[in-house]
């Protein structure tokens, strides 16, 4: 399952079709990525921290409760060492709160490597997303196997 966010899309547009999304489906697992664009537009994070929050309690809400796993995301260094510090320091407070797996950054390895990112140097290449895959790979056999050991659906 996805949101299929929209490009541009921020965290409070996520948190905005949240409901939507869990009345269509119940998944086993939740992968949360989000947060990209507001660091691009210099949103507060204790906004973005809240709406991973909220989003993240209302998929734990659902019956039976998914394996959650959270994505970690980085600012451009070009809004000051002192928003980017609280910009990632809000991922691992938010999956702290809710009991949610990290991935320390979801672009580890490809982010500022401009040989790995498209021409708008933010989004990945073709070779980017396979070191992406890489990255994200074991959490997502992780989430899987505690589902399984969960006895939660989709086996």
């Amino acid at each position: 399952m996805s949101l299929r966010r929209a490009s541009g899309e921020t965290s409070a547009g996520a948190l905005r079709r949240v409901e939507w999304l869990f009345a269509q489906e119940s998944p086993a697992v939740v992968i949360l990525e989000t947060g990209g664009n507001d660091g691009l537009r210099g949103q507060d994070p204790d906004s973005l921290g809240a709406n991973i929050v909220a989003i993240l309690a209302a998929a734990k809400g659902l019956d039976p409760p998914p394996v959650l796993v959270l994505a970690g995301m980085e600012a451009p260094p070009n809004l000051g060492e002192r928003y980017t510090r609280r910009f990632r320091e809000v991922f691992p407070e938010s999956a702290a709160r809710t009991g949610t797996t990290l991935i320390p950054f979801l672009l580890e390895g490809v982010a500022g490597v401009q040989a790995l990112n498209q021409a708008d140097g933010i989004h990945p290449t073709a070779e980017g997303y396979r070191i992406v895959v890489e990255t994200v790979y074991p959490f997502v056999v992780e989430a899987i196997e505690r589902n399984r050991k969960q006895g939660n659906r989709n086996q």
